[in-house]
C-alpha cells in the first residue's frame, strides 16, 4: 500500500558555479586568443594608431554578478585621445579609398571570427554586465546577423554615396556592446569610414576588446579607448577630424546642440504600454514577462503601463501572473555540473550603486503616495551560497507614483514598473506621453480603428498594436520622438546614410519634432515622423 506522501518542504539543491565559466576561465581564453590585447597583468590595452597600446591606468572594476574583481578599461587622458583621433584620421584617409569588395570581404571575415568565438564573447557579457546566458548569446547573434544583412546589401545602399570626411566617433552606452555598438562600428567601417569607440565606463571592456582584436586582424581601421576625463569625451565629440558622433545605445546621452557636425544621439525617454478596450489577458501575461529581459536595462524596455480603469482588475491578474513567473539570479549558477545554464529573465543590474539608487527612488515614490502592488524578494532568486547580491533588485510594481516622484516621468532603467489608470482616451494619451518622447510604445486594444486613431498621437518612433516593439528588423527605421532622440536615424539603410555623404544638400532624416511627413509604417504599427537634420 505504501506510505502517504510526505508534507515536508522540499529543500532546493545547493547551487554552484558551472565548471569552465569562472572569470578566470574567460580571461585565460582571452589571453590565449588575443594576447596582443589582453595584458599579463590583468588589464586590457587601448587600441589606436593601428596597434595595441599600454596607455593609461587600469580602472578597478567589480562584476555585478557576484561583486568579484574583473578587468576594467585603461583610462586615457585627453592628450592621448588627441593622438588617437589624429591617428584615426590617417587610417580614415587610407580606408576610404579601399575598394568596396575588399571592405566587404574584410568585414565578412570579421563576422566569421565573431561567430566562431560566440560563446566566449557571451561569457564576457555575463561577467561584465550580468546578462543571462540566453540574452548574452542573443546580443552576439544580433550583431553578427545584423551586419551580415548590410554586407549582403551594401552595394545598393552606397550607390551615389561616399564616406564622410573624417572617422565616426562612438560614445555608446554599456547595455548592448555587441548588438548596438559593435554592429554600428562594423557597418560604419563597411561604408568606408575609420571608426573610434570609447569603452563605456559602466562595463563591457573585455568583450569589446576581444571583438576589436578579431576585427583589426582582418584589417579594419578601428580605435578603442577608455576614459572618463571630460576633456577626453569633449575631444572625441568636437575634434575637427571627426566626421560624425554617435551616442546610439546609451542612457541619458547628452549631445550638445552646438556640435556643428553630423550626430546620432539616443537619449532619455519613457516607453509606455497602454491598455484600452482589450480582452486577451492570457497573451498579455506572456508579453509582460518578456518585458523584464535584461532587468529592463535597455532603451526599448517598457517600465510604464497606462490602463483603462474599468479593465484594471483583468490587467492586474495578468500582470501578477507574469511578474510572479519571472526568474532572476546568478546567470552561471547550476545545481549539477552537467546542467545547462539557467533560463533566466534577468541577472543583476549593471552595478550595486545603480541597484541601491533605484531602490531608494522606489522607497521615495512609496513614501510620497505610490501604492506597492508587487514587491519581489531576493529570496526568490537563484544564487550561490553566501554570494554578494548587492547588484540584484527583485521585480517591483507601483500603482500611481505621484508627480513629485522621480519615477512619475523618468525611466527607472531597472525592474521597477509603474502602473497608471486612465478614464478617458485623452488621459490615456497624456499619461503615455508623460516622458516627452519615447523610442517605442505599445497599445493593446481589440479595436483596430481605435489603434489607428490614437497611435499617431503617441510620441514614439514606433508604436505596436498588442505586441512590444524593439529596435526592429534589419530594414526598419529606428529613432525616437521628442526628447528621446537627436540627430540622424539609424534603422536599416538609414544607418548607412547617416555615416556617408550623398547628393549635395542632402540631410539625413531624423529628429522627430512635431509635424513633417510620416514614413511608411508596417501593418499593426505606427511610426514617428522624420525630419532632415544636419
Amino acid at each position: 500500500m505504501g506510505h502517504p506522501p510526505s508534507s515536508a518542504p522540499v529543500t532546493p539543491p545547493t547551487l554552484a558555479l558551472k565548471p569552465g565559466t569562472a572569470w578566470s576561465d574567460a580571461w585565460r581564453r582571452c589571453r590565449d586568443l588575443a594576447p596582443e590585447a589582453f595584458a599579463g597583468d590583468g588589464r586590457v590595452l587601448a587600441l589606436w594608431g593601428g596597434g595595441w597600446q599600454a596607455d593609461g591606468e587600469p580602472r578597478p572594476v567589480t562584476s555585478p554578478v557576484d561583486g568579484s574583481g574583473i578587468c576594467g578599461p585603461s583610462m586615457l587622458d585627453a592628450g592621448t585621445a588627441r593622438q588617437a583621433v589624429s591617428a584615426s584620421l590617417d587610417q580614415h584617409r587610407a580606408w576610404r579609398h579601399v575598394a568596396l569588395p575588399e571592405r566587404r570581404a574584410r568585414v565578412a571575415a570579421t563576422l566569421d571570427a565573431l561567430a566562431e568565438h560566440r560563446e566566449l564573447l557571451a561569457l564576457l557579457l555575463v561577467w561584465e554586465l550580468g546578462k543571462p546566458w540566453r540574452l548574452a548569446r542573443a546580443d552576439v547573434d544580433r550583431a553578427v546577423d545584423g551586419v551580415r544583412w548590410y554586407v549582403d546589401g551594401i552595394d545598393t545602399m552606397l550607390d551615389g554615396r561616399t564616406p564622410l570626411p573624417g572617422p565616426v566617433s562612438n560614445l555608446a552606452g554599456w547595455n548592448h556592446p555587441m548588438s548596438v555598438l559593435v554592429r554600428a562600428m562594423l557597418v560604419q567601417a563597411l561604408a568606408g569610414n575609420a571608426v573610434i569607440a570609447r569603452t563605456p565606463a559602466d562595463g563591457g571592456p573585455a568583450c569589446l576588446t576581444l571583438a576589436c582584436a578579431l576585427a583589426v586582424r582582418e584589417g579594419l581601421p578601428l580605435t578603442l579607448v577608455g576614459g572618463d576625463d571630460p576633456a577626453l569625451s569633449e575631444h572625441l565629440m568636437r575634434a575637427p577630424e571627426i566626421g560624425c558622433v554617435s551616442f546610439a545605445g546609451g542612457r541619458g546621452a547628452s549631445a550638445p546642440a552646438d556640435l556643428g557636425k553630423r550626430h546620432i544621439a539616443e537619449q532619455k525617454g519613457l516607453n509606455c504600454w497602454g491598455v484600452w478596450d482589450y480582452s486577451d489577458w492570457e497573451t498579455l501575461t506572456r508579453l509582460i514577462r518578456s518585458t523584464f529581459d535584461d532587468a529592463k536595462q535597455r532603451p526599448t524596455a517598457y517600465p510604464r503601463f497606462v490602463v483603462q480603469r474599468t479593465l484594471f482588475a483583468g490587467f492586474l491578474d495578468a500582470y501578477l501572473s507574469a511578474v510572479r513567473s519571472v526568474r532572476f539570479g546568478h546567470p552561471l549558477a547550476v545545481a549539477h555540473p552537467e546542467d545547462y545554464l539557467p533560463e533566466l529573465d534577468f541577472g543583476p543590474m549593471v552595478s550595486a550603486a545603480g541597484a541601491a539608487e533605484l531602490a531608494d527612488r522606489t522607497r521615495e515614490a512609496v513614501d510620497r503616495g505610490a501604492v506597492p502592488l508587487y514587491r519581489g524578494s531576493l529570496a526568490d532568486g537563484r544564487f550561490l551560497p553566501g554570494q554578494d547580491t548587492s547588484a540584484y533588485l527583485p521585480p517591483t510594481a507601483l500603482l500611481s507614483p505621484p508627480p513629485s516622484s522621480a519615477l512619475h516621468r523618468a525611466e527607472p532603467f531597472g525592474p521597477v514598473d509603474s502602473i497608471v489608470l486612465a478614464d478617458t482616451e485623452a488621459e490615456l494619451l497624456a499619461e503615455m506621453n508623460a516622458g516627452d518622447g519615447a523610442l517605442v510604445a505599445t497599445l493593446s486594444t481589440d479595436d483596430q480603428e481605435l489603434f489607428d486613431r490614437l497611435a499617431p498621437q503617441i510620441r514614439a518612433a514606433r508604436t505596436g498594436r498588442n505586441r512590444p516593439r524593439s529596435r526592429g528588423g534589419h530594414d526598419e527605421l529606428f529613432g525616437g520622438s521628442g526628447a528621446s532622440w537627436q540627430g540622424a536615424f539609424v534603422g536599416g539603410e538609414l544607418l548607412v546614410r547617416a555615416v556617408t555623404d550623398g547628393p549635395s544638400g542632402e540631410r539625413p532624416p531624423g529628429g522627430l519634432p512635431a509635424g513633417g511627413p510620416r514614413p511608411e509604417a508596417a501593418s499593426g504599427e505606427a511610426a514617428g515622423s522624420p525630419q532632415a537634420v544636419a
